[in-house]
């Protein structure tokens, strides 16, 4: 969705008109008018026609000479001293008009102040009006004065006199309540000045937003259920209700949106949430469908196009994104580097390597840049030219840290891919002297120092990844399984990996850990359990060896074969499993 705004500027006549700021749920088809909002006509100097007995104030040269200094003043930048010209001739003449021009004024130039005392006195001399009101409840929402502004909300919304002009109150307010630190005040705000109106569904929507904010879900889920009661043709109410059920009851809020979609098939926001929601839920062809009947109304939206495309990827229809990216280059000239970064993606899955690098060098700007430079060095290095390869990385322009290392962390990977881990670790050892606490550099150089035989490096490095990050499973796990795959200080080794199953409980590798851990400890019924439950979640062949070997200890040989024959059909290569194959099947 995109958020509408009421927005002040110099060319707006209402003055105290609340802002709509920005929020989650923003409505969408909702949009005030300021008419029905203040049931007033409003002049160009900015005062209500009508609301109020205007002053018999003679223009004298002294009058015509202030109000000529304030405007020449706000012209050259010198807001303030137009903001004060105008107040002064306000407070001598107590014309409403003037008090409304010093409102407007002080509130652009955001001398709040100065606002506070303009609007207080437009309301002192027009108290009707709606729009002095308004700008005074702004001003104090703005400055995260909730309690200070709610009696003149709690009158405010008293004083409209019909349901629309009211749930537009609702709506314009909230946001700028919205962006106060304490979410708990303004849900405790929002709450009370829902309270008269139960049956409004714009005030079931502010105080759904609220109590989503503060953290009180049912009381958002509730609240958002009723205002689409109230409204069930509100699009906005329907989506903040799907909002808050996908976290918890996501089947319900996929029905929920495709029977509002059923009953109301022309809501495009309804419709594109749709097509996002089903995309998360990796509902792809579904959510296809969805960008495609979107850009049936939209032929000319870029965004909905390569939506309709990137699906087509993600589903592996590559001939079909394929085409769908060439229409787009050939339909429009903006953006023309995403379109070759993702044919270049196309062709780089296809194992088109001279075609893919050709298209990742057509990406000359914007986002995509450094990915396709990244893609460019690993391509150069698989058709053979690692030099090449290093030399385009050294290259490349990083705009940041992450970046930078992102640089080392490419490198060293297509130097141990080339079996150099000398080179990999000098490259990695490099990168540490830059970046020395960055978890990614401490991992890999780790590892590969492990594999050198370093074995006190390897420690070393782990151990401060745990102390940089005590939340990191994959360090745990690392340090862990060394001391088991080695049957070395094997209780400490399980204490390790135990910390990782508990950090990362779903992770294959660190079932896999644990497996092998009972196994080291003598457990073979425990043993077999996890390593059953990392194999079942990934088919790797060092979890097929682990799985095997238990498996023919425990004397279970013609599972344990038919497991080891299955994976070192899929993976001759592996040196543990072939090591293990050896043991149990010389044959």
């Amino acid at each position: 969705m995109n958020p509408k705004h009421l927005i002040i500027t110099k060319g707006m006549v209402l003055v105290g008109a609340l802002i709509l700021g920005a929020c989650a749920h923003k409505p969408q088809q909702v949009q005030p008018s300021t008419d029905k909002v203040s049931e007033l006509s409003i002049s160009r100097d900015g005062a209500a026609r009508g609301s109020t007995e205007l002053p018999n104030v003679e223009l004298t040269k002294q009058i015509l000479y202030e109000i000529l200094l304030g405007d020449i003043a706000v012209q050259r930048g010198r807001s303030d001293i137009g903001v004060q010209a105008y107040l002064d001739i306000a407070k001598s003449t107590r014309d409403p008009r003037l008090a409304a021009h010093a409102a407007r004024l002080s509130f652009e130039a955001r001398q709040i102040d100065k606002a506070m005392e303009a609007f207080k006195l437009w309301q002192e001399l027009d108290p009707k009006s709606m729009q002095a009101k308004q700008g005074m409840a702004t001003i104090l929402l703005s400055g995260g004065l909730l309690e200070e502004a709610r009696a003149g909300l709690v009158a405010l919304l008293a004083s409209a006199t019909d349901a629309e002009s009211r749930g537009n109150i609702f709506l314009q307010a909230y946001p700028v309540m919205a962006r106060h630190s304490d979410k708990a005040a303004v849900y405790a705000l929002v709450r009370d000045l829902v309270q008269p109106y139960p049956e409004l569904a714009e005030a079931q929507w502010a105080l759904a937003e609220a109590a989503d904010a503060a953290g009180k879900n049912e009381v958002a889920l509730q609240a958002a259920h009723q205002a689409r009661i109230l409204r069930p043709e509100w699009d906005s109410a329907t989506i903040l209700e799907a909002q808050l059920l996908l976290r918890n009851k996501p089947d319900q809020a996929v029905a929920l949106v495709k029977k509002y979609l059923t009953d109301y098939p022309d809501s495009r926001d309804v419709r594109l949430f749709n097509a996002r929601l089903l995309t998360g839920q990796k509902q792809y062809e579904a959510a296809r469908k969805e960008f495609q009947l979107l850009l049936e109304v939209f032929p000319n939206s870029l965004d909905l196009s390569f939506a309709v495309a990137l699906l087509s990827l993600e589903m592996g229809e590559l001939d079909r994104a394929e085409q769908e990216l060439n229409q787009i280059l050939a339909s429009s000239k903006k953006e023309p580097d995403r379109v070759y970064y993702y044919l270049a993606q196309i062709n780089d899955t296809r194992r088109q390597n001279e075609e893919a690098l050709k298209n990742y060098r057509k990406v000359q700007e914007g986002e995509y840049v450094f990915p396709a430079n990244l893609r460019i060095a690993v391509l150069l290095a698989r058709l053979g030219k690692l030099d090449d390869a290093r030399n385009h990385l050294h290259t490349m322009l990083a705009e940041d840290n992450q970046q930078r290392v992102q640089v080392v962390l490419v490198e060293s990977q297509l130097l141990r891919e080339a079996k150099q881990l000398n080179s990999t670790y000098q490259v990695l050892v490099q990168g540490l002297k830059k970046h020395p606490d960055h978890p990614d550099l401490l991992y890999d150089a780790g590892m590969v120092s492990n594999q050198l035989g370093k074995r006190d490096v390897f420690e070393q490095m782990m151990r401060k990844l745990i102390q940089i990050n005590p939340q990191n499973a994959q360090a745990y796990n690392a340090l862990g399984y060394d001391m088991l795959d080695r049957n070395e200080r094997v209780q400490e080794g399980m204490a390790l990996v135990e910390r990782a199953y508990a950090l990362a409980p779903d992770d294959a590798a660190i079932t896999d850990s644990m497996g092998w851990g009972f196994y080291r400890m003598g457990d073979l019924v425990k043993s077999v359990t996890f390593l059953r439950r990392a194999y079942s979640a990934n088919p790797d062949p060092e979890i097929a060896a682990h799985l095997g070997e238990v498996l023919w200890v425990q004397g279970h040989r013609d599972e344990a074969a038919n497991i080891l024959r299955q994976a070192i059909k899929d993976h001759p290569d592996n040196a543990v499993l072939v090591g293990v194959v050896k043991k149990f099947l010389p044959e």
